[in-house]
């Protein structure tokens, strides 16, 4: 295939990026670039294995100048985050993705990226290929289903590792390593109802433009949830005047704040609704954040459908899109500034009969994650839902000493000459999974500079992929036994 992305080091590793990009991977549908890995391996001679979530484990044996070394585990998930501008055509499951240059910047065009964590997959294949030639052995552990509940990592049969030191490159900051992450659970509210016949006239109401974002690590950026915008939106109105909800929906994954939520009402005085929400949208625009500028309200007539929620449904409907706590809801005690506890209402979506709104509760505190279920137990009482936790998955509790860390961070400082940080996130990481199976795994993790993931925002830093490389490099090179008792 003819590259975009040219004259940068190690060739490899974008080469790689792009044939990713190139093939659909969304979660749930990891099976194409599971094939890739899978004819990767086989044209090289190497050994790998397959399982029936797609995971895929291949093993490079080491250089023979480090055949007496421990392995290294590199790990990182296949599947991206689909999202895309509302006004952007564009099929994840057979499109290949539209990539394009903004300075040292790569972009998809009004599409997610895939960055995370298809630079990570790009890289374990660099390694694998032998852009470093001299090495220990290699394990290369790519996951799927990370972004819908971790579900690959929790599958894969980890008896076939056997490394005790391990680098997660799902990381998005250079010169941050972290060393610990939140768990988290999945819940599922659904609010039933009985439609009535449709009276009054109709309306379309669409929020747009918001940042939206990762909503584990920018939950405490300030940005607003289109679906909680919604549900003030409405509930004012229906101050002014009776409105019956006809359908809602907003957002498509419960990891990324809502970008958009459309809403069609049936409403008693359209023309007094629409001059309310007019005006609405204006006084809201002036509340929102800077990241936030691109908001939009729009309001229009629509076509009268033959069914609409009772009012009774309606207040509850409005009810769980304004009541229930989401957001940063505890800060840690412990570490300056890291969220302990938030929630996401990152879904709602209109079924026959039925809305469901889908939560993204974490904490790095395991109890607390329990407290915030309960919590959703009682509301879903009060509004009347049915209510189904899932996808639960267990934080990484921070070690005090990290050999792994120890030689990355000095790794880092003789590439950079800077100091490597070492953080706990809010985000959920596939560690805290793999560590439950294999508690004496010394593991970190790492990665370039990515911003605004899970939405079309995102980008790559390319210059960041070429020094965290270089790091890498270092990194291997330094914890060479040999080296080591030079040193």
């Amino acid at each position: 295939m003819e590259y975009l992305i040219q004259n940068r080091e190690p060739a490899s590793v974008f080469h790689f990026f792009e044939e990713i990009c190139a093939i659909p991977h969304g979660s749930f549908h990891e099976e194409k670039i599971a094939d890739y890995l899978v004819r990767f391996a086989q044209a090289r001679g190497l050994f790998f294995t397959r399982d029936a979530m797609n995971n895929v484990f291949i093993k490079l044996p080491a250089s023979p100048d480090r055949a007496d070394e421990e392995p290294i585990l590199f790990q990182g998930h296949t599947d991206m985050v689909c999202e895309k501008n509302s006004d952007v055509k564009h099929d994840f499951l057979t499109d290949p993705l539209e990539l394009y240059l903004d300075g040292d910047l790569l972009r998809a065009r009004g599409t997610t990226l895939g960055a995370d964590d298809g630079i990570a997959v790009a890289m374990m294949l660099a390694l694998l290929d032998g852009a470093i030639p001299s090495h220990p052995a290699f394990e290369c552990l790519f996951t799927t289903a990370e972004e819908v509940g971790l579900d690959g990592a929790k599958a894969f049969d980890y008896s076939q590792v056997t490394a005790t030191r391990m680098m997660n490159l799902d990381s998005e900051e250079l010169g941050i390593v972290t060393a610990g992450c939140a768990g988290g659970v999945r819940t599922d509210l659904t609010l039933s109802y009985q439609a009535l016949p449709f009276s009054g006239s109709c309306l379309r109401v669409c929020v747009r433009g918001l940042a939206g974002g990762h909503s584990g690590s920018e939950i405490n950026r300030g940005r607003a949830n289109a679906n909680r915008l919604m549900g003030r939106i409405l509930c004012g109105l229906a101050k002014s005047q009776n409105i019956h909800l006809v359908s809602l929906s907003g957002g498509s994954k419960d990891n990324a704040i809502p970008r958009e939520c459309e809403a069609t009402i049936a409403v008693t005085d359209a023309q007094k609704a629409i001059n309310w929400l007019q005006a609405a949208g204006k006084e809201l625009a002036k509340e929102l954040c800077r990241e936030d500028s691109g908001f939009a309200l729009l309001v229009e007539p629509a076509a009268a459908p033959e069914k609409m929620l009772s009012f009774e449904d309606t207040e509850r409907a409005l009810a769980v899109l304004t009541c229930a706590q989401i957001g940063v809801l505890e800060m840690s005690k412990h570490i300056d500034g890291l969220v302990e506890s938030s929630r996401n209402l990152g879904v709602v979506r209109h079924e026959e009969g039925k809305l469901v709104f889908v939560f993204s509760s974490r904490s790095s505190v395991e109890a607390q994650l329990d407290a915030m279920q309960n919590e959703l137990d009682l509301f879903a009482k009060l509004t009347g839902c049915a209510v189904r936790h899932h996808s639960r998955y267990p934080g990484w509790d921070y070690a005090p000493d990290s050999a792994i860390r120890a030689a990355y961070c000095k790794a880092f400082q003789a590439v950079t000459g800077k100091e490597a940080a070492v953080n706990v996130i809010h985000a959920g990481l596939e560690c805290g999974i793999i560590r439950s199976h294999l508690p004496n795994l010394d593991m970190i993790s790492i990665g370039p500079d990515m911003h605004d993931i899970h939405s079309p925002n995102e980008t790559l830093v390319l210059s960041s992929v070429e020094v965290f490389w270089r790091v890498l490099e270092e990194l291997i090179a330094s914890i060479s036994s040999k080296r080591q008792e030079k040193e």
